[in-house]
């Protein structure tokens, strides 16, 4: 029999969780006061939205431990690879209006990029990057990025890598590789990635405290400052730059009014900006992520789990949810919807705990167990 662990803070209030309905947003803000306090998350900030709208935006806390700087709706947080949805976006952007096609060849744009079997590296395409089947081991060479390595440096090592299967044929998540969407889209935009991000995406969107790269985060006053657990709690720490070198895979940086917009574009609320050909580009199911059904905050919930263009996809219960989790040091993302109700979550952090992954599941739980119960008693 299969033994679910269930976290003492939420398990205390597995009753709150039962009563959060479809605008009960008390009750939500209640589990993660409870949830971020119990953790002791230096500071945090979530977004409810419904039909288009804000229903609820609750913030928590402090930028910097130890300072008085309280998190606000303006507050700026790192979206690690949360930044994944938007690139891919605006690569769909660019298919649907016929400068790029998702079967579009990498290599030519990348001559740099080679492997250890020849002709693996001339076979990948665009689809390919944006779903994380390039065929590599997970990951690969993460590391690098980790000790401050850009792009140019990195890039000749991969030819002393060996593919673990075709094109195509097995799901591997990059952060490296999916970044080798930038200089596919420079060169045919004929522009950099970072300002056609602002041009296409955000700025179109307001997405007004928004930005791309490490000097647009310390451009904002009212940023996040990231945190670290140590033995003695959390600790304020500098802010690592380095996944900003693969900034298509981990650049943006936004916040909580900002993914308001961002999920708003999703539920088809700026049609304009995020057409319905988009959404249904990226957020179709291209390779099944079977990891993700063992990941202990959501197995309970999960019958099945995909990816699809920067986005996943859960297979919740009977029902399905698009997201997408961020996580750099000191910082934590995830945005979440689901197309069937038109609402969706995002809650972001400036500490890097597990916590966020528990009350984005109990939320959608509770959503959908009420949105059921509802079902039912009007069919009666």
């Amino acid at each position: 029999m299969l033994r679910v662990f269930v976290p003492a803070f939420m398990a205390s209030l597995a009753f709150l969780s039962l009563s959060v309905g479809a605008t009960d947003v008390d009750a939500y803000e209640k589990i993660f006061r409870a949830g971020v306090q119990a953790k002791k998350i230096p500071g945090a900030a979530f977004a409810i939205i419904e039909m288009g709208e804000p229903l609820h935006v609750g913030t928590y806390g402090t930028r910097a431990k130890g300072r008085s700087l309280p998190v606000t709706e303006d507050t700026v947080f790192r979206l690690a690879s949360v930044s994944k949805t938007f690139s891919a976006s605006l690569v769909a952007m660019m298919v649907e209006e016929g400068r790029l096609s998702l079967d579009t060849k990498v290599s030519p744009f990348v001559p740099a990029f080679q492997l250890k079997k020849k002709g693996h590296a001339e076979r990948i395409e665009l689809a390919h990057l944006l779903s994380h089947t390039v065929g590599l081991t997970p990951n690969s060479y993460d590391n690098m990025i980790e000790d401050g390595w850009d792009m140019p440096k990195i890039l000749p090592w991969f030819k002393r890598l060996k593919p673990i299967c075709a094109p195509g044929n097995c799901y591997g998540y990059q952060n490296i590789a999916f970044s080798l969407v930038e200089p596919v889209v420079e060169a045919t935009a004929d522009n950099t990635f970072e300002t056609l991000m602002e041009d296409r995406i955000l700025s179109p969107l307001g997405m007004e405290t928004a930005s791309i790269g490490y000097k647009g985060y310390l451009e904002k006053e009212d940023r996040a400052h990231p945190h670290v657990n140590t033995r003695r709690g959390w600790y304020r720490t500098k802010v690592k730059p380095h996944y900003y070198n693969v900034a298509p895979a981990a650049g943006v940086n936004a916040s909580i009014k900002d993914m308001v917009k961002w999920v708003e574009s999703y539920l088809g609320w700026y049609p304009e900006v995020i057409s319905p050909g988009v959404i249904d580009m990226v957020t179709e199911k291209r390779v099944r992520t079977k990891r993700e059904l063992y990941k202990r905050q959501w197995r309970p919930y999960l019958e099945d789990a995909h990816y699809g263009l920067g986005w996943r996809i859960y297979d919740f219960g009977d029902h399905e949810i698009v997201m997408h989790a961020g996580g750099v040091a000191g910082f934590r993302s995830i945005v979440s919807f689901s197309k069937e109700y038109g609402i969706g979550l995002v809650i972001l952090m400036n500490a890097e705990s597990r916590v966020i992954d528990d009350l984005t599941a109990q939320f959608w739980d509770a959503q959908f167990k009420d949105r059921d119960r509802q079902a039912t008693l009007a069919a009666r």
